[in-house]
């Protein structure tokens, strides 16, 4: 017999009453150093797969850990109730570098409250949106409303290399009504959101050679090119002198009219005083809707260890997000091209791609898009969310789009402009934590309401 579904009062006690063993979870996840990078020690993912499908498995989950050449991910089923949807919940176990550890102010492995924040590493990206699912599974137990597939993946923060081939290995047992993919983030502290739109990515490799060997600066400067200094007149092609990327042939267009204050762009950045911002037209145009390209990093000997000669060859990463309707690879053609054509003094340039990702667009309308907005409504005490875009890039909502076309894709996340999401000092706001659970416990309970 189908158990009644939980009304809104006993669904916020439930959670309320799980919130300090999910939050006890989440730090003993966070202290697993699970990074799936080269050259780092991969066992710590494997332990990461497990530990997390012993919570689904404490969910009444059945669990399989699977992987397709790639690093483990985590699947977890229970069947839907007659008549019930049945929802996908996405998160990933797996983090980022922690880069240089003097930066941080703990331990990055070691979760710290400091003044309502847990401080680590994954604390929100992406550990909190697991435990997010957990905290809702658990506040049902067996009175689950709906159906719930948990795909819990392993190498998101290293590019998702195997995430195509997995979806394809379990298409069938991943099919859902609803897939919420908790990995973005909210407008504010206390104000929730929808993600509708995301950049896409190329990230490539230009190389400038202007000698076959270094030669003595002062003997053949003032004829003889350096690769450096051609590889830097190169890269200032690639912006206008406002700030706009000056590649032709890539893709922009208008965003969401959400009021992004500068001053708040500013503080949330960290920009440096008198630093002006780059580019033209709105706020959330330039950081949602309209290319970007950076200069990740830079081979060339380092300023210590020069010494007094022309450098033959210097090298840069670039990383140009793409615009949502744009395509990747006809953007990497575009940037090799760009770069190709613009040489100074004849320099040999050799453009590597890297690898790439879909921007893309959400049609965040219908029932289940209601559903969502009423349960953020609820849990954020009558705060109505906001359909935001994002700059950053989840290439693999374009894949889940493609193979489940008849799911309506819900993008949320735990994530608010202070977490410092692969920085220095990531940290999880604990109260907009506890919203969030309950967000996604109501989100359930909505989705069963409209039906399979």
């Amino acid at each position: 017999m189908t158990s009644p579904i939980m009304s809104e009062s006993e669904v916020r006690a439930a959670v309320e009453r799980e919130m300090p063993g999910v939050r006890a979870d989440l730090e003993r996840l966070v202290r697993i150093p699970g990074i799936a990078f080269e050259g780092f020690d991969h066992s710590h993912v494997e332990r990461s797969a497990e530990a997390v499908a012993e919570l689904l498995r404490g969910c009444g989950l059945d669990v399989d850990i699977v992987r397709s050449g790639g690093q483990p991910a985590v699947i977890g089923r229970r069947a839907a109730p007659p008549g019930a949807p049945t929802v996908l919940l996405y998160a990933h176990h797996d983090v980022q570098p922690v880069g240089d550890r003097s930066l941080w102010e703990s331990d990055p492995f070691e979760p710290v409250e400091r003044d309502g924040r847990l401080y680590a590493r994954g604390a929100a990206d992406d550990k909190a949106g697991i435990m997010a699912h957990v905290a809702a599974l658990r506040a049902y137990g067996d009175a689950l409303p709906v159906g719930v597939v948990l795909f819990i993946e392993g190498e998101e923060e290293y590019g998702s290399d195997s995430l195509e081939q997995l979806l394809a290995e379990h298409r069938d047992e991943l099919t859902s009504d609803v897939i919420v993919i908790a990995d973005s983030g909210n407008w504010d502290i206390g104000v929730p959101a929808l993600t509708t739109s995301l950049r896409g990515i190329v990230n490539c490799f230009v190389e400038v050679r202007t000698l076959d060997h270094a030669v003595h600066s002062g003997m053949f400067g003032g004829a003889v090119p350096d690769a450096l200094t051609a590889l830097v007149r190169l890269l200032a092609t690639l912006h206008d002198d406002a700030g706009d990327v000056a590649v032709d042939g890539l893709v922009g267009r208008e965003g969401a009219t959400v009021d992004y204050p500068e001053d708040r762009v500013r503080a949330e950045a960290g920009l440096a005083d008198g630093v002006q911002f780059i580019g033209t037209g709105r706020i959330t145009d330039r950081l949602w809707t309209k290319p970007a390209l950076a200069i990740l990093g830079v081979d060339a000997p380092s300023t210590g260890e020069a010494p007094n000669a022309l450098v033959p060859a210097a090298k840069a990463k670039l990383s140009i997000r793409l615009a949502p309707g744009d395509d990747p690879k006809r953007a990497y053609a575009a940037v090799r091209a760009h770069l190709e054509q613009h040489a100074p003094w004849g320099a040999q340039v050799t453009v590597t791609f890297e690898h790439d990702g879909d921007p893309c667009v959400i049609d965040a309308s219908g029932p289940m898009f209601d559903a969502a907005r009423s349960a953020f409504r609820t849990a954020w005490d009558g705060t109505a969310p906001v359909d935001i875009g994002v700059g950053g890039s989840i290439p693999f909502i374009a894949t889940f789009q493609e193979m489940f076309p008849k799911a309506a894709i819900l993008v949320t996340g735990v994530e608010d402009p202070h977490a410092r999401a692969h920085g220095p000092n990531e940290s999880l706001h604990l109260g907009e934590f506890a919203r969030v659970c309950l967000a996604e416990a109501l989100l359930l309970r909505n989705v069963a309401a409209v039906g399979g």
